[in-house]
């Protein structure tokens, strides 16, 4: 064999080596990089309704019915087959709520023609954020309804949703007159309404790591 014969043949079987390693790592990375899918039994036992915390199981959001800034019905249907990012608010709230918005609002316009990717608020003071009121503190900060949803409804299904769907806030409650939630959770839900990760709203370092894992979360549609 001649010496150009033995350097062909040596590149070739290299080359194969560093193929069967490319495919024999490659779905190892892609599996490291796919985002955990909560279960109840996975998030702090503080933040999950008792009537959950021991479900172990897959875990979507509960079927829903609330009204949006333009006075839409708004279901699951309206955000089945999309990433969204989900929060609880209040337009008169003065303290986290304002940080909250803003940060929201900056993902908001981070993604405005990205079709994949929605965001949902529901006030947890609807007595007070009707859907006229929505409507005009979207208009302030400039929301897109097709982007952004703002919700109202009734005030004992938004604290369900908080409590046992999305579990985002620690304290418990039925959703009563004198109950009150707030938190500044922001919460990642897949195309399939299932949890993928929590996020501090208030903290701009939390909504780059959000950004991070919106684009890890996409892996799994291509």
């Amino acid at each position: 064999m001649t010496t150009r014969s033995r350097t062909k043949s040596r590149l070739l079987i290299l080359s194969a080596i560093i193929a069967v390693g490319v495919f024999a790592v490659y779905p190892q990375i892609k599996k490291d990089a796919l985002l955990k899918i909560y279960k109840p039994s996975d998030v702090n036992p503080k933040l999950v309704d008792e009537s959950v915390q021991a479900n172990g199981s897959e875990h979507r959001v509960s079927e829903f019915e609330l009204y949006s800034q333009l006075g839409d019905a708004i279901s699951l249907k309206d955000v089945d087959g999309r990433i969204y990012v989900a929060d609880f608010f209040f337009t008169t709230c003065a303290n986290i709520c304002p940080k909250m918005t803003t940060q929201m609002k900056g993902l908001h316009d981070f993604y405005l023609h990205d079709e994949d990717i929605m965001f949902v608020s529901h006030t947890v003071y609807p007595e007070m954020d009707s859907v006229e009121v929505l409507k005009a503190y979207a208009d302030k900060y400039g929301v897109n309804p097709d982007k952004w949803i703002m919700l109202t409804g009734a005030k004992e299904e938004i604290y369900s949703l908080a409590r046992k769907s999305y579990f985002a806030v620690l304290t418990e409650g039925d959703g009563g007159e004198r109950d009150f939630i707030h938190t500044e959770n922001f919460v990642l839900m897949d195309k399939k309404q299932r949890i993928r990760g929590y996020y501090d709203g208030t903290l701009p370092n939390d909504m780059e790591r959000l950004k991070k894992d919106i684009e890890i979360l996409r892996l799994e549609y291509r």
